[in-house]
């Protein structure tokens, strides 16, 4: 028998529970404090940008005030997905778990709760979310397509990874309307604007040959193989746990749900994997990428939980994911 217990507590709707966020936060980071590295110097830019500005990088700031700084971005962003998960009513009744969630996987890895190219990405893959998820409301939606097509642009001259997110407006379409080629041609123009407004910038200052190598990302190699050390591994271990307790409660729950949830969650997997597979698009591959897939899984995670009946057991599945996540930053 639980007296407080964390799942129950953020299962209310109440602005208490953004209190509790914030101080859940602050203790999932205490461990990077230890461990924090001399030269904190993250890059915001891609060179796409990076070749007029310089390497931007915070050098002012410290490396304590870098995680603080990070951890009120992810807190902010915790509050927009559970403002888009409750908007939608994806997990059945508004709730604070999304954010709750989003937190703690944010908290995963040490990379995760430093500044990062990935972490300004997460922002544009929220706002995405919430666009995709009202598509299936609108008669008309080729503006929406253009705009999101920018999105991605502009998410992929802060990170070039992120731009396979381009194929999750496509996957969209085919999960969400009828075949029409004029709303599958918005999306790319959308994006084609934003480089070509950028490469008319390159050739005023003459500088097309820098213009075509922001492009070499995209003949990289796939990789065969991935070197995660194995306490990345170990990690990782209850949040799969919890994704097959999804699964299983998804399938429950499957068919007594409206259409439009089941396809939300359709579209929820076609981001985990693409932000999977794009790690190759990164030269100076680093585990902070996978941040970019958090923002699916917290939905998914949430999902279970909101659903879970036995007590005792969810809320020690919680509790054994954030001893976990502590013991691996400590140790």
């Amino acid at each position: 028998h639980y007296n407080c217990s964390v799942i129950n507590q953020f299962r209310k709707y109440t602005p208490l529970n953004i209190l509790l966020l914030s101080v859940t936060g602050l203790v999932l980071c205490l461990g990077v404090f230890m461990h924090l590295p001399r030269n904190l110097m993250p890059v915001f830019f891609e060179p796409a940008i990076a070749n007029f500005t310089g390497k931007l990088s915070p050098e002012n700031i410290t490396p304590q005030a870098n995680v603080l700084i990070t951890l009120v971005l992810t807190i902010f962003q915790a509050l927009l997905i559970n403002r888009t998960v409750n908007r939608f009513n994806l997990v059945g009744r508004s709730s604070f778990l999304p954010a709750l969630l989003y937190m703690t996987l944010a908290s995963l890895f040490l990379p995760f709760l430093v500044l990062s190219p990935i972490l300004i990405c997460n922002f544009l893959s929220i706002w995405m979310l919430d666009k995709l998820f009202s598509i299936y409301r609108h008669a008309e939606i080729k503006p929406l397509m253009f705009d999101l097509g920018m999105i991605v642009a502009l998410g992929s001259l802060v990170y070039f990874p992120f731009i396979v997110m381009l194929l999750l407006l496509w996957c969209s379409l085919i999960i969400f309307r009828p075949f029409n080629w004029r709303e599958w041609l918005a999306a790319p123009i959308g994006f084609a604007t934003v480089y070509f407004l950028l490469g008319v910038v390159y050739l005023w200052f003459d500088r097309m040959a820098e213009f075509y190598e922001i492009w070499l990302p995209l003949a990289y190699p796939f990789p065969t193989s991935v070197h995660i050390d194995i306490y990345d591994y170990l990690v990782l271990l209850p949040v799969i746990f919890i994704l097959v307790l999804f699964f299983l409660s998804l399938r429950q729950n499957l068919f007594k749900s409206v259409v439009h949830i089941r396809k939300s969650f359709q579209l929820l997997f076609c981001m985990f994997m693409l932000a999977v597979v794009s790690f190759y698009l990164n030269a100076d591959w680093s585990i902070s990428h996978f941040l970019l897939a958090v923002p699916p899984i917290a939905i998914c995670m949430t999902y279970y939980f909101n659903y879970a009946t036995t007590r005792w057991f969810y809320e020690s599945v919680y509790v054994l994911l954030v001893l976990t996540i502590i013991y691996f930053q400590f140790f």
